[in-house]
């Protein structure tokens, strides 16, 4: 049996919690590893939280400037000198295009170290897959990935989301949210089949726990009715409804839906309230314009229309949500169109999973202050068709 075989079926047996524990085993064995650190992406991805047991416990790393943010960030193994005798190997931890982390291993300057690269790597992408499944049964990933404690409200949203990222052939698409470990109300969901992509952007209303219930209520009902075939117009009327019977309209939310056919590019939009489209195309940025209609839950028995909307290859779509799009600078001045534009030009060069943190940065540099106070929420949606 080869090594990776080995490792492979090393990690499929490993009980959830002891995914560390067995690939360090492995590692150490088959590729003669000194050592083996698994770190995980905080969930305001400034920093690479260690996978560890106190007291051994690893210092975090900065996702920005260190060897392993470098992997993370670039999504390539990462080789560093650790020193004379040995050579360090910062690989990806990533699912689907999910940046969850970074897996570091040391070998012995002696080991063929370019030789074993492909082994490394791909050892890291099983890793991956055994972390996402092994997350319904243990905790310890999930407390991994925290640097501080998150609100009860920040805890129901996070557990809420599919991910903070995804990739297929036809598209890259990335979210980040804001204050990462005090969120309320913003959230984002997509599902995927073969020919389509169906993408859904909430603007959450009100603050802490009750902001997070109402989305809650609102996505699960979009899920239910989604799962159940229903177009997306319908969907709305739905989720509309659900939200409407349990708050009687003192309670509403925004949502921006789409269903891409995967196969042309063209996308059915309901546009529920007030998430705003930014469409950079051959180098400009333009606003996209739909036909607004009610918040869900604003009314009772709300009847939704759909728009029609071409992505083309090459476009990156930016979706926005409206608290960060109103964010106000120390002088008054909103964040706006203008200045999106302008972070949405800076950051054209990124990959799509560095976007979204990006364009927050320069939000946060307009508001002039570290915390916002309220949510912020930008998604980035490459399209490259087929």
């Amino acid at each position: 049996m080869n090594r990776f075989v080995t490792a492979e079926r090393a990690l499929r047996t490993a009980a959830p919690h002891e995914l560390l524990d067995a690939v360090r085993r492995v590692l150490s064995e088959e590729y003669a590893a000194e050592s083996v650190e698994l770190f995980l992406a905080d969930y305001g991805l400034t920093v690479l939280q260690p996978v560890s047991v106190p007291p051994h416990t690893a210092q975090p790393v900065a996702v920005h400037d260190s060897p392993a943010g470098r992997a993370f960030g670039a999504q390539e193994p990462f080789i560093e000198k650790a020193d004379s005798a040995s050579t360090r190997i910062h690989l990806p931890v990533t699912v689907r295009g999910d940046r969850l982390g970074v897996l570091s291993v040391t070998l012995g300057n002696d080991g063929a170290t370019r030789g074993v690269l492909g082994e490394l790597a791909d050892i890291a992408e099983v890793l991956a897959h055994e972390v996402v499944v092994a997350e319904r049964d243990t905790d310890v990933y999930l407390q991994a990935r925290r640097k501080a404690r998150l609100t009860l409200a920040a805890e129901m949203q996070w557990q809420l989301l599919p991910g903070r990222s995804c990739s297929r052939r036809e598209y890259d698409l990335s979210a980040q949210l804001e204050p990462a470990y005090a969120l309320f109300g913003d959230n984002v969901d997509w599902t995927a089949t073969a020919d389509r992509l169906q993408l859904y952007v909430t603007n959450g209303t009100g603050e802490g726990v009750e902001a997070s219930l109402l989305t809650n209520l609102a996505i699960n009902a979009l899920r239910n009715a989604r799962r159940a075939g229903i177009t997306i117009e319908n969907q709305a009327a739905l989720a509309d409804q659900a939200v409407y019977a349990h708050y009687q309209g003192r309670r509403h939310l925004a949502v921006l839906m789409f269903d891409f056919d995967l196969s042309t590019g063209r996308a059915k939009v309901v546009d529920a309230g007030s998430p705003r489209l930014l469409r950079l195309r051959d180098g400009v940025v333009e606003h996209v314009d739909f036909e607004a209609q009610l918040p869900l839950g604003m009314f009772e028995e709300t009847d939704y229309v759909v728009q029609d909307f071409q992505a083309e290859p090459g476009d990156r779509l930016i979706l926005v949500g409206d608290r960060a799009h109103a964010a106000a600078a120390p002088e008054g001045e909103t964040y706006g169109d203008a200045a999106l534009a302008r972070a949405i030009t800076s950051t054209r060069l990124l990959p799509a999973s560095e976007v979204p943190r990006a364009v927050l940065r320069e939000l946060t540099g307009h508001r002039g202050r570290s915390a916002p106070k309220n949510d912020a929420l930008v998604v980035c949606l490459d399209w490259r068709g087929r």
